[in-house]
């Protein structure tokens, strides 16, 4: 296991896409939901605990070996919204190529043939970890930890929010991504015994409404 493949992979400048997407940001800005740092702590907290826990326990399953096209199937499942399914291939797509050309993989390819417009992106990033000799922590801690730190990115750009605040929406959710992430590989474990069922399933209904406006307007800063 090498630490410094998991800084290559949780880097927001590895080219897998990230940066285009607000992670249902732009839409709870245009909304009111987000004004500043208190309520991004609060959007934030609330994205962590369900779909970056999800997110989490799916790139940990992928992580472990369970197959992806079963993980992937589960992923489309705990995804209501057409919208976040499309930028959830999108971006899976652009990680699987970004990974294949950083860490070959006969697992890589293979997906990337079973779905050639994109896999979900957390079965992706976990089977990226796989690839880079990582282990289901680190895949759960890569998409926990992005679950909160791309809108907190966007939302620098689109509220001009100062980044030392963002930043410190960040750290205070530390401790938070660290209990989401040992239940996410908690529930991954299972996964091996008791199918898909084990993984979480928790639902963000605004992130989905948000999702399907967002994707009808006419002029967007972020892809989703």
């Amino acid at each position: 296991m090498s630490r410094a493949a998991l800084l290559v992979l949780a880097d927001g400048r590895f080219p897998a896409g990230g940066h285009a997407h607000s992670g249902g940001a732009e839409a709870a800005v245009k909304a009111g939901r987000i004004r500043g740092a208190a309520s991004l702590a609060d959007f934030c907290r609330g994205r962590l605990h369900t779909a970056g826990s999800v997110a989490a326990a799916l790139s940990a399953a992928a992580a472990l070996g369970i197959d992806p096209v079963v993980l992937d199937r589960a992923a489309d499942a705990r995804t209501p919204s057409p919208a976040l399914r499309v930028a959830a291939r999108k971006l899976g797509r652009q990680l699987m190529r970004a990974a294949r050309a950083t860490w070959p993989s006969a697992e890589l390819d293979a997906l990337a043939r079973e779905f050639p417009k994109g896999a979900h992106q957390p079965v992706v990033l976990g089977l990226a970890a796989r690839a880079a000799g990582l282990g289901p922590v680190d895949a759960a801690y890569c998409a926990a930890y992005e679950s909160v730190s791309g809108p907190a990115t966007a939302t620098v750009r689109l509220l001009s929010l100062d980044p030392f605040d963002a930043t410190g929406v960040l750290a205070r959710l530390a401790p938070e991504v660290d209990r989401v992430v040992d239940r996410a590989v908690e529930a991954a474990r299972r996964v091996v015994d008791e199918g898909v069922d084990a993984l979480p399933a928790g639902s963000a209904p605004l992130l989905e409404i948000g999702a399907e406006a967002h994707a009808a307007w006419p002029v967007r800063l972020f892809a989703s």
